[in-house]
């Protein structure tokens, strides 16, 4: 099939609108490249004997209302909703008699990951997401790669929030087990990926009552980080972050390296829905260096083109994918 073989295009506005209709097609075809200046991304098929094409607009979740049973390990990725662009500098604004007020507004996730976000839930309503499959791929080409193998699940607890971790204790071993908030286990021991809201600040949350704090004062946030605002700022990306922690006071750090490839996994699947583009002809001579720092218009090695902060974040490229571990979950 070429592009100019569809007929019928029917356009959503929220992507599991896109899905109702993918779902009914009675086949469908594989995708086509994207064509040069097309932010888009399409499902394509045949609906009723015409070559349909279906198309979301950009991924904006809305508000939504849906409780949230994020665990450690499991993968949270930055979309706009409501008037937040998708992450959110939750300690930036000032205090008034009654709340505390936001200011400020970072920058959305381009279109073009938007698109490809939307296409990749879609996806997941029929197939298991691929971080598993990744990892282990990852896990066999060396033992020292074991680091990144996921911990048991007895690992896994998540504690009433007014149940503080005791300050003579280094670890949760003697922890009150009858405190845990119950949860039913999970069919498999695949992360699961969410949507929505991240917020990010310059402190470490490590109190539950600060954490619910902060969600009450903005909405639905998923999960809470360090870095991302500041690339924000500035850049237009999108943010991955693996889940290492509930953010209260028993923080710990059995789940980091395991947050961190899965959140790895998940940027690999989702950069596999966009075509790769050819590089741009560098503007140096051959014989230039590259500085460390620059302008905005030198190339430069400080999260423009590369960025490795040292803390388990990268961003790339110009639709820019950020990938972390350092999460703090919020309690719905």
């Amino acid at each position: 099939m070429a592009h100019g073989d569809y007929t019928v295009a029917i356009i959503c506005a929220i992507g599991f609108e896109m899905s109702a209709i993918r779902y009914l097609l009675d086949c469908e075809h594989p995708r086509l490249r994207t064509q040069p200046g097309d932010t888009n991304m399409y499902v394509l098929g045949e609906l009723a004997g015409h070559n349909t094409v279906l198309a979301c607009l950009p991924g904006s979740q809305g508000k939504s209302a849906a409780a949230h049973d994020i665990r450690l390990g499991d993968v949270v990725i930055s979309m706009p909703e409501g008037q937040y662009g998708g992450v959110v500098q939750y300690d930036l604004g000032k205090d008034t008699e009654d709340d505390f007020r936001l200011k400020g507004f970072l920058v959305p996730p381009p279109s073009r990951l938007r698109s490809a976000v939307e296409m990749m839930k879609s996806d997941h309503l029929m197939a298991e997401n691929k971080v598993n499959e990744f990892l282990s791929h990852m896990l066999q080409k060396s033992p020292r790669l074991s680091i990144y193998a996921r911990p048991p699940p007895q690992l896994d607890i998540l504690f009433e929030p007014d149940y503080p971790h005791p300050s003579d204790q280094a670890t949760c071993g003697r922890c009150d087990r009858a405190r845990a908030v119950p949860r039913k286990a999970r069919a498999t021991s695949s992360p699961e990926i969410y949507y929505g809201l991240i917020a990010s600040g310059d402190r470490v949350v490590k109190a539950a009552h600060k954490r619910d704090a902060a969600v009450n004062n903005v909405g639905d946030i998923l999960c809470f980080e360090m870095e991302a605002a500041g690339i924000a700022t500035e850049y237009s990306c999108i943010v991955l972050r693996g889940i290492s922690d509930y953010g209260d006071s028993h923080k710990n750090n059995d789940w980091q390296h395991y947050a961190a490839a899965a959140a790895a996994g998940s940027a690999k699947e989702l950069l596999s829905y966009i075509d790769p583009e050819e590089p741009a002809p560098s503007p140096l001579p051959p014989s230039s260096t590259v500085p460390v720092r620059g302008g905005r218009d030198t190339p430069h090695v400080d999260g423009q083109r590369i960025q490795n902060s040292g803390s388990g974040n990268i961003s790339f490229g110009r639709d820019n994918v950020t990938v972390g571990r350092d999460m703090h979950i919020s309690r719905h």
